[in-house]
């Protein structure tokens, strides 16, 4: 009898000891992840849960040297990019089938970027707004409200063509300066990259609150 009551408390210690060990883990893990990897936690918790996209900034008017005539000038156009794990699986078909048809693209190319396991991806860039409004058109008539992006960008124009193009310039796809006076005067003209940001929800749903 003596050594049954023995053998039970010894029964109890061990397991009251291995509970103190579980606990004393867990208690070591929350301070691991409150005080050592609270703010990259942290970090990436605000990364889920915002929708964060730069977007170009209109670059400066180029004049010639009475002041009146525009030489070089940007005007607003727009750019559709997608976030893939934001698209329903039932509508990634369609989507890609309505983006290929509207920018002229290749289905096949453009369904690919749909399914890919990404953020975020390019489809067109530098598109007139009359195109766009007409993704807009669909997105709401089809009850499509996450993972296709509209973001306003910027367009050069040129009124004069390739008058004095060797020395006004000309920029790339990116907003940069690449010759001439668009070069030189780069900093001057390209203004300053801004954002846009948007609470959202696990699905991608943003709060325009």
């Amino acid at each position: 009898m003596a050594t049954t009551k023995l053998s039970s408390k010894k029964k109890m210690r061990n397991t009251l000891f291995i509970c103190f060990i579980i606990l004393l883990c867990l208690i070591g893990r929350i301070g691991v992840i409150q005080f050592v990897q609270g703010e990259e936690l942290s970090s990436l918790a605000y990364q889920q849960q915002t929708l964060d996209r730069k977007i170009n900034p209109k670059r400066g008017t180029i004049l010639d040297s009475t002041g009146k005539k525009i030489l070089a000038v940007s005007s607003t156009v727009e750019t559709v990019t997608i976030n893939p794990g934001n698209i329903a699986k039932e509508n990634k078909e369609k989507v890609a089938k309505k983006l290929s048809e509207l920018f002229d693209m290749d289905y096949e190319k453009v369904l690919k970027k749909v399914t890919k396991r990404s953020s975020i991806e390019t489809i067109s860039k530098k598109v007139e707004k009359e195109e766009t409004d007409e993704l807009r058109k669909w997105m709401q008539e089809n009850n499509i409200t996450t993972g296709i992006n509209i973001d306003e960008d910027t367009k050069r124009y040129y009124p004069y063509g390739n008058f004095a193009a060797q020395i006004i310039g000309f920029c790339g796809s990116d907003n940069q300066g690449l010759d001439g006076i668009e070069a030189k005067y780069d900093q001057e003209l390209k203004g300053k990259q801004g954002s846009i940001q948007r609470n959202a929800d696990a699905k991608g749903r943003r709060d325009w609150a």
